[in-house]
């Protein structure tokens, strides 16, 4: 299931302006962008400062937002926004329970992703007891050309969405493992569609490896992915291809088959 960016084609009577450029205001903020003052807010979004700050100020006033010294940044309330989609989204749900035996078959963290727009973001996790480095938690976005699950998912677009997604995405050399060159990412995501899996060695962290298999619907369109993360010097690579696979697709096959019957 791909999701995008654009706008759905409405009535300009029905278009809410002041809603769209609100839950732009919160997108705008990142990782990389935590706190911004009311200009960075406005060249952030490409809203007047005037409008940026009506709607800062708005956040403000319903526990969204934050202001300290003349810098805004988001409060956990915005959190709520995102819970009430994976809430009313059954595939966390049927997931977890698959992801959760998994996690004690092989002693992992397991998690399940969906592209939206240029970004992967987790919607389910089961966490090993062992330590990992990665801070990946549920409702995380992340690069998806850099991880397993994201190019499970991005192998499965159209050839039209691939092709605006390749052209538009700035590709990061996280690593010194990192595939980085658009046309050698398409030859990967075409390898992924023949063989139904995905392998990232230390390409988005250091000593961190992942694989990942799709999650398909009964009409055979992939609607998630499912992945494993461990570390290098625990599990050898032919161990993560035998064992490790073997689990993964498995459990994106059981899965699938709950998905089916929720439906």
């Amino acid at each position: 299931m791909a999701h995008n960016d654009q706008v759905a084609p409405i009535a300009e009577g029905d278009f809410i302006q002041s809603l769209g450029k609100g839950l732009a205001v919160i997108r705008a903020f990142s990782a990389e962008r935590k706190s911004m003052t009311l200009s960075e807010v406005a060249a952030a979004t490409g809203i007047s400062k005037p409008s940026a700050r009506r709607i800062v100020l708005t956040l403000q006033a319903l526990g969204y937002m934050s202001s300290t010294d003349g810098a805004f940044r988001l409060l956990p309330k915005v959190l709520d926004l995102g819970y009430a989609y994976i809430s009313s989204f059954e595939l966390p749900e049927i997931a977890q329970p698959h992801l959760d035996a998994l996690n004690e078959q092989l002693g992992e963290v397991c998690s399940l992703g969906v592209l939206d727009g240029g970004d992967v973001i987790y919607l389910a996790r089961s966490q090993s007891q062992r330590v990992m480095s990665t801070t990946i938690r549920i409702g995380s976005r992340i690069d998806p050309a850099a991880t397993a699950v994201g190019r499970v998912l991005l192998a499965h677009l159209s050839e039209a969405e691939l092709t605006s997604f390749l052209d538009a995405h700035t590709f990061q050399a996280y690593t010194e493992h990192t595939v980085t060159d658009p046309e050698a990412m398409r030859d990967r995501l075409t390898l992924i569609r023949d063989r139904g899996w995905e392998l990232a060695d230390q390409e988005r962290e250091l000593g961190v490896r992942t694989i990942a298999a799709p999650i398909t619907d009964m009409q055979g369109e992939t609607v998630a992915a499912v992945n494993i993360a461990t570390n290098y010097m625990r599990v050898p690579m032919d161990r993560l291809l035998d064992e490790f696979l073997t689990a993964l697709l498995d459990t994106a096959a059981r899965i699938k088959s709950d998905l089916a019957d929720y439906r």
